[in-house]
């Protein structure tokens, strides 16, 4: 549904989702979407073999329709968050820029892995794991 919105690869599609997301905005109607979807559209906007968007524009795209009154999810501002984090650190996929939002909201600063991507993230401590 977001997808089809934004990418208008289907007109009839697209307007059918445009329609829905007028309704969620005025909260004439609610819907409600988890974190696998926001992740999915991060990273079909983002991978080099569909759309290759810059994540400026992912973030410019998606806050909007994450903002909107009757779009419904557990820890919306975490998903804020996570775009905020996507686009400040560059090394960070969408869902490494996620794990480190719920690290922010739990007040974790560790981060057990062997991923070297977190080094660069300031207050997260990386950590591999040892016998």
């Amino acid at each position: 549904m977001i997808l089809r919105y934004l990418v208008r690869d289907d007109e009839t599609k697209a307007s059918a989702c445009y329609a829905l997301f007028q309704r969620v905005n005025a909260v004439q109607e609610e819907v409600t979407t988890c974190e696998a979807v926001i992740a999915e559209t991060v990273y079909v906007l983002s991978s080099r073999r569909t759309y290759n968007l810059p994540r400026e524009q992912i973030r410019y795209l998606l806050r909007p329709i994450l903002a909107m009154p009757g779009l419904k999810f557990l820890r919306k501002r975490m998903y804020l968050l996570a775009l905020d984090l996507f686009v400040t650190y560059p090394q960070l996929d969408y869902e490494d820029a996620l794990v480190v939002a719920h690290m922010h909201d739990a007040g974790i600063e560790e981060v057990i892995t062997y991923d070297k991507d977190f080094d660069r993230v300031p207050h997260v401590r990386r950590i591999e794991p040892i016998m």
